[in-house]
């Protein structure tokens, strides 16, 4: 009898079925559709300073809070929103976050209209291309990179918050920007 050898895998998923899913399915997979990229910029706007997996058990409930994430209605949202989204259990409450991601929302779509599309602006800090990494071991992770650096400066300048470098790695890697998947890993190939 042929023995059938294990699927390798990333090991951050830690056997979480929701993020094992979200790994084999999102992570690492370029993306060039403003409405993802809005999402994933809001996602990770509330991910500072916590786990992607307290955000990613929550993603529904944000989905729902933010309008579907679509950018046209969130740049709208009031101080009446405010209050209610403070009031949402389902999220992550907090005020600076909240008023960020609509802030956020305002300029993603300035830079829609000065670029055709936040995706032509959000991609040239890789220069359009994906970045492949030959990592084989999570340790050799990093938490930042001299791209998102320099996104992260960029973003700040055009008034965005919560793009601290780290954040904009992690949104770099989670829109397949940088392919940070194991070489090892079912995904690497794919994701390349």
């Amino acid at each position: 009898m042929k023995k059938v050898k294990a699927v390798e895998t990333c090991s951050w998923p830690k056997g979480d079925e929701l993020m094992i899913k979200y790994h084999d399915e999102e992570w690492g997979t370029p993306v060039h559709d403003d409405k993802k990229h809005f999402e994933f910029l809001v996602l990770d706007t509330f991910q500072a300073g916590l786990s992607w997996k307290t955000i990613l058990h929550r993603r529904e409930h944000f989905r729902k809070a933010f309008a579907n994430f679509d950018v046209n209605k969130v740049a709208k949202f009031t101080e009446k929103d405010v209050e209610k989204l403070l009031q949402n259990e389902g999220i992550i409450r907090n005020k600076l976050k909240v008023r960020g991601t609509i802030k956020n929302a305002q300029l993603f779509l300035q830079v829609q209209k000065e670029y055709d599309s936040f995706n032509n602006y959000i991609w040239q800090f890789t220069n359009g291309k994906t970045l492949v990494n030959k990592r084989k071991d999570m340790k050799e992770i990093p938490a930042f990179s001299k791209e998102s650096d320099a996104m992260s400066k960029a973003l700040k300048k055009l008034g965005f918050t919560f793009v601290g470098s780290t954040i904009c790695y992690a949104y770099m890697q989670a829109a397949g920007m940088v392919n940070d998947h194991l070489v090892t890993c079912h995904r690497y190939e794919h994701c390349s």
